[in-house]
């Protein structure tokens, strides 16, 4: 049975009931001019360096906060398929390179070959969230595919390639693209480097992120071992009742499951 709401996913809980307060406060304290980049004056006159580090912790568009925040819900999957502490560990070790990159592109290469006239970097974690979306579009295999056409095919046309291809993860990328074309071009060139980063990180080419973890006390390390040996031992209970074996005494049985579990330790490989 699929674990509905935020079920296994704290990690992402927390990162969207923060995004809907985050904003909150700052719509009500009056504050969004203090989160969103503009490379002159906000960086080149005032000298505010600290936007670099803080233009990701809310958004100041209701539209944007709505879709940031169903997109990291369907993204839960990925910390249920990781676990809370490389999840966890993913979007810290990449929050560096997110907040950095965006802002050091626009100031040095974009602006001065726009001639000054893109200047202007919107609020939001939107490369936090794309670097999840390459995740996502990594990891998570489409369930089946289907073909949007303007209409029906015939004659020849019948067996030839016809209208659109889509999969089933279509739809999954709709809202991000709103994001992404929210604001632009600042907003396309945050959601670019969030996927770029995303893929550094998903190659192991990342320098510094893809081998650190969290310690397991920040999210309950011990508390979430516990749960899934527990899961452990009655699925591999399950199995004995189900092929009518002994596991303790049947060493064939158990040799083979081994090899499974070796399989899937393979799968989900620096998980844990």
């Amino acid at each position: 049975m699929l674990a509905s709401g935020f079920t296994n996913a704290p990690v992402t809980q927390l990162l969207v009931f923060g995004i809907v307060a985050s904003s909150f406060v700052a719509s009500l304290t009056d504050t969004k001019y203090y989160f969103w980049i503009e490379v002159r004056p906000h960086l080149f006159d005032y000298g505010q360096f600290w936007r670099l580090l803080t233009w990701q912790l809310c958004y100041t568009n209701s539209t944007e906060v709505l879709f940031a925040a169903m997109t990291f819900y369907q993204l839960r999957v990925i910390e249920r398929l990781w676990g809370s502490r490389k999840f966890a560990s993913f979007i810290l070790s990449t929050f560096l390179y997110t907040s950095l990159a965006p802002p050091i592109l626009l100031a040095v290469i974009i602006r001065p070959l726009s001639f000054g006239r893109i200047n202007y970097l919107p609020a939001g974690p939107t490369p936090l969230l794309f670097a999840l979306l390459a995740q996502y579009h990594a990891a998570i295999p489409y369930i089946y595919k289907y073909r949007i056409s303007g209409s029906a095919p015939t004659g020849t046309s019948a067996n030839q390639d016809y209208g659109f291809m889509l999969t089933s993860k279509a739809t999954s990328y709709l809202l991000p693209l709103q994001l992404a074309l929210a604001q632009m071009p600042g907003s396309i060139l945050a959601a670019a480097v969030g996927w770029i980063t995303g893929f550094a990180y998903r190659r192991e080419i990342l320098p510094g992120a893809a081998r650190w973890r969290v310690p397991t006390w920040i999210i309950g390390g011990s508390e979430q071992k516990e749960r899934y040996d527990n899961l452990r031992r009655r699925m591999e209970g399950e199995a004995g009742r189900t092929t009518g074996t002994d596991n303790n005494n049947n060493r064939e049985h158990a040799a083979r499951r081994r090899g499974v579990l070796g399989g899937l330790a393979d799968q989900f490989r620096g998980a844990f």
